[in-house]
């Protein structure tokens, strides 16, 4: 099968192609550094299926221009799909496929790895010792232990940190519509959403996007918060109104802010933009404070992980080939279910 990949960076080149040879190489892969866009449709032409990334568009104006294109398959290659307009593929005929879980340990560590680097100021005290400072003023952190940790999700990812934190000595508090046992085996203490942001000295999002959740956390949630509250965020940028956190920040009711995702990261995230004046005023204004960690988008990015997505996104392909189904498919009548039932978070 002729496969159009989108957004195609040098590790899915890479990682894609050695998939595709150990299955024996059965699909022809072209692969395009642009972003899949009305504008750049056209470049799927001959393809039987697509392959986009998180930031591409796949509306119903783009899934039209893709039918009428010959394409039968969108093969995301992550777990999210909110950017996939379900109910017009549906209508359309194209199948949607994604890659529902890859590696939880990869985002889950990332999340603490932002928290530690926040708590002992790890970015600052790097740049001091390069400048031969090595004074101590200013990067006091605290003790993790004994710490109350909320988390909002607790699907795989969700449950990869709660492990790591009660390492730690942490008590963590975890907020899902569907807690399971194995949180509750591993010492959590499952609470509402209000008495998490209330109680927690940390909070560390882990939820997919939906409509119930974007914007969760907003002016009123960061008004619950205790002040001087560490907010991560890996999840997805819009479960963050950025412009409420931002007054957070500024009234210091927000003390730390560790964010690997971005509400309008489309133009900016997995680009080189260093020879270029930064349009985003919002994402510049967060670029201020000090106390705030960002990191583009990359949580997922481990090799295991990369070679797992790879690997289930020619499955997914060589599936749809022979069936007509992909292994594993995502529709908009189960759309409710697969968020719900499955917990595997939207992360990449």
């Amino acid at each position: 099968m002729k496969v159009a990949v989108f957004s195609a960076k040098p590790h899915d080149r890479a990682f894609l192609a050695q998939a595709n040879e150990a299955a024996g190489r059965p699909h022809q892969i072209q692969f395009f550094e642009t972003h899949l866009d009305p504008k750049t449709v056209g470049l799927a032409a001959g393809a039987s299926a697509v392959c986009p990334f998180v930031n591409d568009v796949v509306d119903r104006a783009v899934l039209a221009e893709l039918a009428d294109l010959g394409v039968r398959l969108v093969a995301l290659r992550g777990a999210g799909f909110n950017n996939v307009d379900l109910a017009a593929a549906g209508k359309l005929g194209i199948r949607v496929a994604r890659v529902p879980a890859y590696s939880p340990w990869a985002v889950g560590e990332h999340a603490v790895a932002l928290m530690l680097a926040l708590n002992r100021k790890l970015v600052r005290a790097h740049a001091r010792t390069h400048e031969g400072n090595f004074a101590l003023d200013g990067l006091l952190g605290f003790d993790m232990h004994g710490k109350t940790v909320g988390l909002v999700g607790l699907g795989r990812i969700g449950l990869v940190v709660a492990r790591i934190l009660g390492g730690f000595g942490c008590r963590v508090l975890g907020f899902d519509p569907a807690v399971g046992d194995e949180f509750r085996a591993l010492g959590g203490e499952a609470v509402g959403l209000e008495d998490l942001l209330a109680g927690s000295d940390i909070i560390s999002l882990h939820c997919p996007l939906t409509p119930e959740t974007r914007h969760l956390i907003d002016a009123a949630a960061v008004a619950r918060m205790k002040h001087g509250v560490m907010l991560i965020n890996t999840s997805r940028g819009a479960v963050i109104d950025t412009r409420a956190v931002i007054d957070g920040l500024k009234s210091g009711r927000v003390g730390y802010l560790g964010l690997d995702v971005y509400e309008e990261e489309g133009d900016l995230f997995f680009e080189d933009l260093s020879e270029q004046v930064l349009q985003d005023d919002v994402f510049a204004r967060l670029l201020t404070f000090r106390n705030v960690l960002i990191t583009g988008h990359q949580a997922f990015f481990t090799r295991e992980a990369l070679e797992a997505i790879a690997r289930t996104t020619v499955e997914n392909i060589s599936a749809f080939e022979r069936s007509g189904a992909p292994l594993h498919e995502v529709t908009s009548e189960k759309f409710v279910c697969a968020e719900e039932k499955s917990k595997e978070e939207t992360i990449a």
